[in-house]
């Protein structure tokens, strides 16, 4: 059992994160950029050798930190954002901050170091094949918002520059698709990932690079964490003959739409995911339930194949 010295609470948000050492007071704030994150190294290089950082996990505005973390040999654990406002609230205490939070993560490191398990992407092209990914999805968002304009012009010239930039950003995101696909191909590991999760009805080659890059920690859970971590789990709402129904965690915001994708592909398809979603629907599911039962069902699907190659190469 490694044993630190102190621990770093690190509460990162879309624009900035804030800092909290466990044997400190003070907490300090950074841009969430690459300009900030370079002043949090310094700032705590002399820390950092015996120290444990807990970042939680904020809907991917935490992986950039986190992967250059990594990165750099630095211990980091990703925190489950309920098991971290469970333990927040076990000390009464109701208020709530970005400095609060960070002090918080701090102290719940300090506490429960024993039992919590160190971030440790699969590749060290992880960073890159990341920062690709996001690249992407911003040039999607793009397209999507050029094309929507492109509709309703308000003048012929305007329409002419919808055109060209709408051929401008495809072209990029057919040469970012390359970039994505040279670096998961020049990688053993992440390759036999892409290539068994593609296996599964309804994942194509883009969904299959999205959880790779989106769900790094898949093939290292059980079924039921993979499931919470994509928004995918049950959650009960009974108290004591109230059986209230159930609904789904927003989970991995970028990694949901993914699986909607594949679950509507795969509800298309001529495979057993189809007749499983059929037989929600003859069972008198509604469509959405049944939808949202797929997307689960394909996710412990590809966490389980993926586990049998991660066995192969612990």
């Amino acid at each position: 059992m490694k044993s630190y010295n102190n621990f770093i609470g690190i509460d990162i948000g879309k624009f900035s994160f804030f800092v909290a050492s466990f044997d400190s007071n003070i907490v300090h704030e950074f841009e969430n950029n690459d300009e900030g994150i370079k002043k949090f190294l310094l700032k705590y290089k002399k820390l950092f050798k015996k120290s444990l950082c807990i970042l939680e996990a904020t809907g991917g505005y935490e992986m950039f930190l986190l992967l250059i973390l990594c990165d750099k040999e630095i211990d980091v654990h990703r925190a489950n954002t309920r098991h971290v406002k469970n333990f927040i609230r076990s000390y009464g205490n109701a208020a709530k901050t970005d400095r609060l939070d960070a002090k918080a993560l701090a102290r719940y490191g300090a506490e429960r170091f024993k039992e919590l398990k160190l971030f440790t992407p699969c590749s060290k092209q992880f960073l890159e094949l990341y920062c690709l990914s996001q690249r992407r999805n911003d040039l999607m968002q793009m397209l999507i918002a050029e094309k929507n304009r492109k509709q309703a012009p308000r003048a012929e010239w305007i329409q002419t520059s919808c055109d060209v930039l709408i051929q401008t950003l495809e072209q990029q995101i057919k040469e970012v698709d390359i970039a994505i696909n040279d670096l998961i191909a020049s990688d053993e590991r992440i390759a036999n990932k892409k290539k068994v999760l593609m296996t599964i009805p309804g994942i194509g080659p883009i969904v299959a690079n999205e959880i790779i890059t989106m769900l790094p920690e898949i093939g290292t859970m059980n079924r039921r964490q993979i499931a919470s971590l994509s928004g995918l789990a049950p959650r009960a709402n009974d108290s004591g003959n109230k059986k209230g129904y159930r609904t789904v965690a927003p989970g991995r915001n970028q990694v949901k739409p993914k699986l909607y994708l594949a679950a509507m592909a795969a509800r298309n398809s001529k495979s057993r995911l189809a007749d499983y979603y059929y037989g929600l629907i003859s069972r008198g599911k509604p469509k959405k339930v049944a939808l949202v039962a797929l997307m689960r069902k394909i996710i412990v699907i590809a966490n389980a194949k993926v586990k049998e190659i991660e066995i192969n190469y612990a």
